[in-house]
């Protein structure tokens, strides 16, 4: 593995960015705890605090480990504390005085920590500035796509793996463990980030047959066959064999940068109905990347989709079976798995060049089996370039 740090040019780009978008929204800083906006504003997640005003430089609170953050941040301000409770003196010293508006990560800061902090910060109007940081991380710098470039690398060859070693009566949880091992052999760091509380990140959907027609629900298309009340999702107990669809979406992580991809597989030949089904998904992910180019709507893009799947006669089973269908197909990925924007229903997010999604049309046939696939595009100032690089095919074994 080469060694990884993220340039100073890109820290100050963000933090450029991201001062410009709230003195736009009146919020005089920003205080950040989550570990991914952390990393991103800073290079480094070591446990910490960072406070970035509406003007000047940042400062990074460091309670463990200083040495290593200071070896990865190449920001100017980097201070060891003890306890949360002196950054208020401390923003003041540097500052001259605290910010009358401090923004924080509402959507992921748990309650107990914000009236935590309104006990260190009495005095201070505390606003929502989730909004801010996620609109300066949807926009991907070439650095990212270069380091997402990485990771569709080590999914391209772990696809090619799972063709070599795929056979009959593994258990899907086996064959997963299987491709895990090589993909955390070849740098994924396993440890999926996911923003939603609820949701739970789960390197390996493995669906085969009938156990992708249980529920099948696109991000969380599970309980198939033998996977259990506790977890109900991801791969199962259930034999792969041989004559059936096997629907594998995985999704890696390296260097903090995500790919979500999924791929059709059979073992020996695929029913005839499964296989029109895969066939039709390829289509309407195609006609989707040929629809995309800055300006239109991400709403757009998802009613394309749809209009083309009833025309190829798959409405009843686009996006779930009939009363329990999702609205989206497709979000945004990088630093964590599901990102800003989401392609979907009624969202009238404009493509922006820069921006990188996870499209991924799907069916669900139920009790029968799941057809679809998944691949990971970025919008260009023309049109659009595919991250992904295993093959929009379906790969009979």
């Amino acid at each position: 593995m080469e060694e990884f740090k993220v340039p100073e040019s890109e820290i100050i780009a963000r933090k450029d960015a991201l001062q410009k978008e709230i003195r736009t929204n009146e919020i005089d800083g920003i205080f950040i705890s989550q570990r991914v906006d952390q990393f991103y504003f800073t290079g480094t997640s070591q446990n910490g605090y960072l406070y970035i005003p509406a003007e000047g430089e940042p400062l990074l609170f460091i309670k463990k480990y200083l040495p290593r953050a200071l070896t990865e941040s190449p920001l100017k301000h980097i201070i060891e504390i003890s306890s949360i409770k002196d950054i208020p003196g401390l923003i003041t010293d540097y500052y001259g005085k605290l910010p009358g508006t401090m923004g924080l990560e509402f959507d992921v800061l748990p309650v107990k920590q914000f009236n935590f902090y309104r006990t260190i910060f009495p005095a201070l109007k505390f606003v929502d500035a989730s909004a801010s940081i996620l609109k300066t991380r949807m926009i991907k710098s070439s650095w990212e796509i270069e380091q997402m470039e990485k990771t569709a690398e080590l999914s391209r060859a772990t696809f090619a793996y799972a063709r070599e070693i795929i056979r009959p009566e593994l258990t899907e949880m086996e064959f997963s463990g299987i491709l895990d091992a090589f993909s955390r052999k070849h740098g994924h760091g396993a440890q999926l980030r996911i923003r939603d509380y609820q949701t739970e990140g789960y390197t390996w959907h493995i669906l085969s047959g009938k156990s992708g027609g249980m529920v099948g629900l696109l991000d969380s298309p599970a309980s198939g066959e033998g996977t259990s009340a506790a977890f109900p999702c991801g791969a199962g107990n259930k034999l792969l064999a041989a004559d059936e669809p096997i629907m594998i979406d995985y999704s890696a992580v390296m260097n903090g940068y995500h790919m979500d991809e999924t791929r059709m597989f059979a073992i020996g030949s695929m029913p005839d109905k499964a296989l029109k089904a895969c066939r039709a998904a390829i289509e309407i992910h195609d006609s989707v990347l040929e629809k995309v180019r800055p300006g239109i709507t991400t709403g757009e893009l998802f009613l394309h989709a749809e209009t083309i799947a009833g025309s190829l006669g798959y409405a009843e089973y686009f996006l779930g079976p009939p009363g329990y269908k999702v609205s989206f197909i497709g979000h945004g990925v990088g630093l964590e798995l599901v990102e800003q924007p989401v392609i979907a229903r009624g969202r009238n997010d404009r493509l922006q060049p820069g921006m990188v999604f996870a499209l991924e049309p799907k069916m669900v046939f139920l009790n029968e089996f799941s057809a679809g696939i998944e691949s990971v595009f970025m919008v260009t100032e023309t049109g659009v370039r595919l991250i992904s690089r295993v093959p929009a095919e379906i790969f009979i074994c």
